[in-house]
């Protein structure tokens, strides 16, 4: 199994309706839960997986998706916002492929992020 090199790490400005072409990524019984907008692309939380649309390049025409199935997650925290001075929450998962790290900008409720994972995952 190859692992990923460092960190994953995207930031989650708002929550945004499903992208169209997401739907033809899903498998049968599969169902978009959540999504939201980064700062060129979307994740969308399945009842499944986590899928990540990474477009590239000046044009964006280039998109590169990011699977990752619940079934790969060992571990998760969470860490909501603090202060003033600590705006964004916080979600870590740890993986059989890698640690990733998700920043959650002002307004996109944590919370529902544990829901999510616990859901899919216990």
């Amino acid at each position: 199994m190859a692992a990923t090199t460092g960190i994953l790490e995207w930031t989650l400005l708002s929550e945004c309706p499903v992208p169209d072409d997401v739907t033809a990524l899903l498998v049968n019984g599969e169902e978009a839960v959540a999504a939201y907008k980064t700062f060129r692309d979307s994740a969308i939380f399945t009842n499944k997986r986590l899928i990540v649309r990474d477009s590239q390049g000046i044009t964006g025409k280039k998109v590169e998706v990011y699977s990752l199935p619940y079934s790969s997650v060992l571990m998760w925290s969470t860490e909501n916002a603090g202060s003033f001075l600590d705006v964004n929450a916080e979600v870590e998962l740890w993986t059989k492929a890698g640690h990733i790290k998700v920043k959650l900008k002002k307004g996109i409720d944590v919370r529902k992020f544990d829901k999510l994972i616990a859901e899919a995952l216990l």
